[in-house]
């Protein structure tokens, strides 16, 4: 299965201790790996890879807590975390109102991921290599 093709299969994700479960049809539209500081941050480490899925085919149960947090532009970024045992689960962003912006480790199978795009590269860690097959941008390409 490729991030693009449109399946009717429903995946599934959870966090660290499982309160929190989530669900959704059809596979990820993109998936993407973002450097910016505050994905480094949340994720605890070089980067955070997101699959995006439309709000509408998207699940949620338990309860989570938001983070509001801010693009280098000033934009909202909604961080969805499990409020037990922290793990991230989501984040929404201003400019892609409508869809979900899963943390692609809480998959609950994330194998079949393949990123098409790289951002806030300028930030990376100079140890990482530039993934093959990336599309690469020094900062965010929305």
């Amino acid at each position: 299965m490729t991030t693009n093709d449109q399946t009717s299969e429903r995946m599934t994700g959870a966090c660290l201790c499982g309160q929190v479960r989530y669900s959704f049809d059809g596979a990820p539209l993109l998936t993407a790996i973002c450097h910016c500081r505050n994905c480094q941050r949340q994720s605890g480490s070089a980067f955070g890879i997101v699959a995006a899925v439309p709000e509408v085919d998207f699940d949620l149960q338990g309860e989570t807590r938001t983070f509001l947090d801010s693009s280098d532009g000033g934009r909202t970024v909604e961080r969805i975390f499990c409020p037990a045992c922290g793990s991230p689960i989501l984040s929404k962003i201003e400019p892609m109102p409508g869809i979900m912006l899963i943390k692609a480790g809480t998959l609950d199978d994330p194998g079949h991921l393949q990123p098409a795009v790289e951002v806030y590269c300028d930030r990376a860690l100079p140890f990482l290599p530039a993934l093959a097959g990336t599309e690469r941008h020094a900062r965010s390409n929305i």
